[in-house]
């Protein structure tokens, strides 16, 4: 039976391969803007020279040998599009890798993996230094037996350290592709201890500021935004769980038997971290009702102070109101000391007054 071409769907990827010497695809040129690196491994060592991505790609499938990474940085749909043909991309996880805004996964498609996993940053310096928040990145990984494409999506999360510190190490990056998802995840959990690091020094602040000797409770409002910071965490890192016990414990024919290891090690880590995240929510949730508590007990002992006072001071606003009302034949009006009198015992009545509160604790 001839062959037949396969119809190209608008908007969607066709899955192939071409040889050396193959014409540009529409969307090429552009690509280039998206690669922030690409280098060819093999035996462990980056080969010398500044390959674009299709002449990395040739000298690997000419050598039989090493593999290829190539790194991009928010790329588009055209922009992506003459990397996706010539590594036989899945269409879904194409779309995933453009559009972002994924939960932590792992999913395999024939002979290669999809990995996304969020990246996190803690920001403190807002304007003012009203707030500090956790901003979250992407980062996704195709994985094949001769190549990883990274895709990174945000300002921070930078894989240049990631790929620095695996070019340190030959032995280990002699192991193959499935190295750079492990370095990837690595470097990703170690900045969620930082992240977690920094809120604990808040959270224990706030601690401090609720059950001190401070007479006025804190701000509830830094609780909520602690609140908001530990939940965007958590988004980051629960769902990483099950995609690194996957690596670790589950036989993955792109993942050797010696790098599963190192992803065991990475699953301890992440363990720590979410269990940490979830101390965080349960200990914000009982200082923010502590707090609240506080704030009702200081309203109420305003309130006895502010009571107290007009208490006292009806005292002198009930004489003045009775002697305002000027009738001829009232006690003592036309007695010379009558006038300091009432003023002595109107003073009399409000001392004895302000001493009853004062010693019932109202004042």
């Amino acid at each position: 039976m001839p062959n037949v071409p396969r119809p190209r769907v608008p908007g969607r990827l066709v899955p192939g391969r071409r040889g050396r010497g193959h014409p540009p695809l529409p969307g090429e040129a552009a690509a280039g803007s998206a690669v922030v690196d690409c280098a060819v491994y093999r035996d462990g060592e980056r080969q010398p020279g500044a390959p674009s991505w299709q002449e990395a790609v040739d000298d690997v499938e000419a050598g039989g040998t090493g593999f290829v990474w190539i790194g991009l940085h928010e790329p588009t749909a055209a922009q992506i599009v003459g990397i996706a043909d010539r590594f036989g991309l899945h269409p879904l996880a194409v779309e995933d890798a453009v559009h972002a805004h994924q939960r932590p996964k792992l999913d395999q498609y024939d002979a290669q993996l999809f990995a996304v996993v969020k990246t996190v940053h803690y920001d403190d310096t807002l304007p003012g230094g009203t707030a500090e928040v956790v901003e979250t990145g992407e980062v996704m990984v195709f994985l094949g037996a001769n190549f990883v494409i990274t895709v990174r999506h945000g300002e921070h999360g930078s894989l240049r350290n990631v790929r620095k510190k695996l070019e340190c190490d030959p032995a280990l990056l002699c192991l193959g592709p499935s190295v750079v998802l492990h370095g990837v995840l690595d470097a990703a959990v170690d900045s969620y201890l930082v992240v977690t690091k920094a809120l604990q020094e808040d959270i224990d602040e706030v601690e401090t500021s609720v059950f001190g000797t401070r007479q006025r409770p804190p701000d509830s409002n830094s609780m909520y935004v602690l609140k908001r910071e530990a939940l965007a965490l958590r988004r980051a890192t629960a769902p990483l769980a099950p995609v690194l016990r996957t690596l670790a414990r589950a036989p993955l024919p792109l993942v050797q038997e010696d790098v599963r290891d190192y992803f065991r090690d990475v699953e301890d880590h992440l363990t720590r971290v979410v269990d940490q995240v979830n101390s965080f929510d349960d200990l914000l949730t009982t200082l923010v009702t502590a707090n609240l508590a506080r704030v009702s007990v200081v309203q109420n002992e305003d309130m006895r102070k502010i009571s107290a006072w007009v208490a006292i001071a009806a005292i002198p606003t009930m004489v003045a109101g009775i002697y305002g009302m000027n009738f001829e034949h009232m006690p003592e009006l036309h007695w010379t000391f009558g006038y300091p009198l009432v003023l002595f015992v109107t003073a009399c009545i409000c001392f004895t007054l302000y001493r009853a509160f004062k010693r019932n604790g109202w004042l």
